[in-house]
């Protein structure tokens, strides 16, 4: 039985090292930029480790994608124990409270940043993944579900897409990370443009022909020219990601969802033994 205490601290501290530290790979790629704003951005990132406070003052919803072998073992219910490790991680450290309950009527803040959004995947073997995306409210309004026609070319794919993200420009907070999901159905295409998100910022698509088409989204998404910040220079966006599953023969569901140029994500496993 892997135990919740366990759990929740390791998740806790991801969760901390998340919205306090930007990650290697994004903080490579900004410091390749000079140009409006580059050093706000990179002494934005140095202080907010140094001081331990917050990348961003909004710190965001916390969104869990669980891998759970069928051999795991837990202690309570998975979603129980990833709450108490935002709550913690939220209480103790001078991160704002983003979740308000009854959303269309009272919206009253929950006073905790919780409860998460949590996906439970059952797998094989005998580990426990968990990933997680650190979402803010500007990117994640830029998510869209798009029901194209079953006969949409590749060019028609990538003019939808990417005449969504001209439409969103500066508001997602540039440069993004973009997934995509294609295939499945209406909600499934959504929450596998989440999964892409999850990716390293490098992947590529096992399959060929998707990694190519990630390629060419990419180029197209930075031939818009939003740039950093919406300051038209350097690039808009890191990287495109896709993920994909087989669907019925007279749909093709397409989900986008974006991240925000801080790409607050991580990962955590376990193992029972």
């Amino acid at each position: 039985m892997i135990k919740a205490s366990s759990i929740a601290g390791n998740v806790e501290s991801a969760l901390v090292k998340a919205n306090k530290v930007m990650d290697g790979k994004i903080k490579s790629a900004l410091e390749l930029y000079n140009g409006p704003f580059s050093s706000v951005l990179n002494e934005n990132s140095v202080l907010a480790e140094e001081l331990g406070l917050p990348l961003c003052q909004d710190t965001g919803f916390i969104e869990f994608f669980v891998f759970i072998g069928q051999r795991v073992s837990l202690e309570e219910p998975i979603s129980d124990t990833l709450d108490m490790a935002v709550r913690r991680a939220y209480s103790t450290n001078p991160f704002r409270y983003s979740i308000v309950k009854d959303p269309l009527m009272h919206r009253e803040n929950t006073g905790d940043n919780t409860p998460s959004v949590v996906h439970t995947f059952m797998v094989s073997g005998k580990e426990l993944e968990i990933r997680f995306l650190v979402k803010g409210g500007g990117s994640e309004n830029l998510s869209r579900l798009f029901m194209l026609n079953p006969t949409t070319s590749q060019e028609e794919f990538i003019e939808t897409i990417a005449n969504s993200v001209s439409e969103g420009g500066a508001r997602g907070c540039p440069p993004l990370r973009i997934g995509i999901g294609i295939g499945g159905s209406s909600e499934k295409s959504m929450l596998l443009a989440k999964l892409a998100l999850t990716r390293e910022l490098d992947s590529k698509n096992p399959e060929v022909d998707y990694a190519f088409l990630e390629e060419k989204l990419l180029n197209k998404i930075n031939s818009l020219h939003i740039g950093y910040q919406g300051l038209r220079e350097g690039m808009t966006a890191y990287s495109v990601t896709i993920e994909t599953a087989p669907c019925h023969i007279a749909i093709l569901p397409v989900s986008l969802a974006v991240d925000c140029y801080l790409g607050r994500r991580g990962v955590v496993t376990f193992e029972d033994r």
